[in-house]
């Protein structure tokens, strides 16, 4: 695993924002996460896609959802596990954890 690709891949905000519900759901499909963070689907699928070529998460259809969970691997855990560890100090990933909660679909 390159490191630049992981790092970018953390680097944006709403990535940030996906990664932490991922981190702290195990696995969420594309309207969860819509619905949480407030975003077109497009965008999430976007960062989705980015976060796929980086190697954080993968991806498994069902019928016509698609289901993210992060990779399991010797490099992304550690890192996810201090994202889920900060996370609870950032009111922004507190508020989507809250809106997850809600999520209807």
């Amino acid at each position: 695993m390159h490191l630049i690709p992981l790092f970018k891949g953390l680097s944006d905000p709403v990535r940030l924002r996906i990664i932490h519900l991922l981190c702290q759901k195990g696995e969420l499909c594309v309207c969860h996460l819509t619905d949480a963070l407030v975003l077109p689907q497009s965008t999430v699928s976007r960062h989705l896609n980015t976060l796929r070529n980086c190697g954080l998460v993968v991806a498994e259809r069902r019928g016509a959802w698609v289901y993210y969970q992060i990779k399991a691997d010797d490099y992304v855990l550690p890192m996810m596990d201090i994202i889920k560890r900060a996370s609870h100090d950032d009111e922004q990933l507190q508020r989507d954890l809250a809106m997850l909660q809600q999520a209807t679909c």
